[in-house]
């Protein structure tokens, strides 16, 4: 079992190296680890996580009341109190700013759909949560239907969340997120998107070993390629391709010139 001190020293590591990923900028996203039942160590509000120091981290309850550092706990702290408390599993979570994935967004672009096999087999699918106000109680209120069955989640024009096991677990969570957006993106521009066969998903699904992973892979949220019926949720369909968006933003000054 880690000292809090290890605990620290990590939250520090995955910090700088996000910022170093270009995950995050400035004083963006925030970090933190349950330590105990009733306890979490988490960056504080309005850092540069790529300059921080162990002793810069702040200690919290799950009710978000300090109980040890010189810093007002991450502006986010609400956020991560929703997954500690609807996952006793998670014992880490990031929040960043992966630029593509972000940008999927802002396209209105969903990453909810089976089409790298490893994705499947690690994620399920990524869905796009509600748009809500940073910093306030409909972060937190975003997130509950989804945080429960997934453990990567984009937040509409907001970024990402990704939690796990431990903190690398939800490190490498983001890393994927955005490597799967950046695949996503070029396949885009270099012509239509094509899913996994319902035949693929299938065998993909055999291979999950516990009932968990094989729930989280049939929870369909939009391409329905596997015949899983998929929720009236959000992320729907996306009809035009980024290709198009592009061409047609080009048609639009080229007429203006």
């Amino acid at each position: 079992m880690k000292s809090e001190w290890e605990h620290r020293q990590e939250i520090v590591e995955i910090c700088k190296l996000i910022h170093q990923k270009g995950y995050i900028s400035a004083t963006d996203g925030n970090v933190s680890v349950r330590t105990g039942k009733n306890r979490i160590i988490t960056t504080p509000k309005g850092f540069g996580k790529g300059f921080i120091a162990t002793d810069d981290l702040v200690v919290c309850d799950l009710q978000g009341k300090v109980i040890s550092g010189k810093w007002l706990p991450s502006s986010e702290i609400k956020m991560h109190l929703c997954v500690y408390q609807l996952r006793p599993d998670v014992k880490a979570s990031i929040h960043a700013h992966p630029p593509v994935s972000t940008a999927f967004t802002i396209a209105g672009l969903s990453l909810a759909k089976c089409i790298l096999p490893e994705v499947v087999l690690s994620l399920g699918i990524i869905p796009t949560t509600e748009y809500a106000t940073p910093t306030t109680e409909e972060v937190p209120q975003s997130i509950k239907d989804y945080i429960t069955q997934y453990d990567a989640l984009i937040l509409e024009r907001h970024g990402s969340l990704t939690v796990g096991k431990d903190l690398k677990d939800a490190y490498f969570k983001l890393e994927k997120l955005e490597h799967t957006a950046t695949i996503s993106f070029i396949a885009r521009m270099l012509g239509e998107v094509r899913t996994l066969s319902p035949t693929q998903i299938e065998k993909l699904i055999a291979l999950q070993t516990t009932e968990e992973e094989k729930k989280r892979s049939l929870q369909c949220l939009e391409c329905g390629a596997c015949g899983h019926s998929a929720p009236d949720k959000k992320d729907a369909p996306d009809k035009t391709s980024l290709r198009e968006l592009v061409l047609e933003e080009i048609e639009k000054e080229l007429l203006k010139g």
